[in-house]
């Protein structure tokens, strides 16, 4: 890890000031949850879940509760993507995971109450990309349309997995900005503490044919790192 912070060094930006009563600098923002469901986070819930306890994964889970719960206090817009699929429509390269019915889908426990707050826009996405999956058959876009609806000029962004669909996400999303596609959207704030992603050891994955090795500290600094490149900014700390 340190001849890879030495050869892909990032500076993080700074802390992200939420006051009370007007949001980062008086400027709405929006809080946005990407898959922290039980079947990336939970202990043995499936495919994709984490084997055994993962301190990476915990710190992500307890985070997310925190920030949820104070912005749906002060009602400020909680957006949430929740990873769903269809037995019969595989995601390769990714084995079965996420199926409608299986609880996989779901929250994970410390946040199965935001289903019922009043505050929290749930999408249920059956792709990598949330900002992808987020588009109607009539072309308009619920991410977009929730920017728009609270005129969310910032949106904080933590979640699962760091280097895949929260990557994704807010690259795709900054894309769309750059074209005006979600106006008015300024920035994109990725939480570092408030995102994880999956461990798997090479020796595990030289077990597995076809499966690629995937050391979990590594693959997080280069999602922080690749986002951070695609225009996001990355903190390490939220003063609330």
């Amino acid at each position: 890890m340190d001849l890879l912070r030495a050869a892909m060094p990032f500076q993080p930006d700074a802390d992200l000031d939420l006051i009370p009563g007007g949001g980062e600098g008086g400027r709405p923002v929006g809080l946005v949850l990407v898959d922290i469901s039980n079947g990336f986070c939970t202990v043995g819930a499936g495919n994709l879940a984490p084997v055994t306890p993962n301190k990476q994964i915990e710190k992500m889970v307890e985070e997310a509760a925190r920030l949820a719960k104070v912005f749906c206090q002060r009602n400020w817009p909680v957006f949430a993507f929740l990873d769903t699929h269809y037995p019969d429509k595989p995601e390769p390269p990714f084995p079965p995971h996420c199926i409608i019915g299986s609880g996989e889908e779901n929250f994970v426990p410390a946040l199965k109450w935001l289903e019922k707050d009043p505050n929290v826009t749930i999408r249920r996405k059956d792709c990598i990309d949330g900002y992808l999956a987020a588009f109607e058959k009539d072309g308009s876009n619920v991410f977009s349309n929730w920017v728009a609806k609270f005129q969310i000029k910032t949106v904080l962004v933590l979640g699962i997995c760091t280097d895949f669909c929260v990557l994704d996400f807010a690259s795709s999303a900054l894309a769309a900005r750059n074209i005006g596609r979600v106006a008015p959207l300024k920035d994109v704030v990725i939480y570092s503490e408030g995102c994880a992603t999956y461990n798997l050891p090479v020796e595990v994955a030289r077990s597995k044919q076809g499966t690629l090795a995937h050391p979990q500290d590594l693959m997080h600094h280069i999602g922080l790192y690749m986002a951070k490149g695609r225009g996001a900014k990355v903190v390490d700390r939220i003063i609330l």
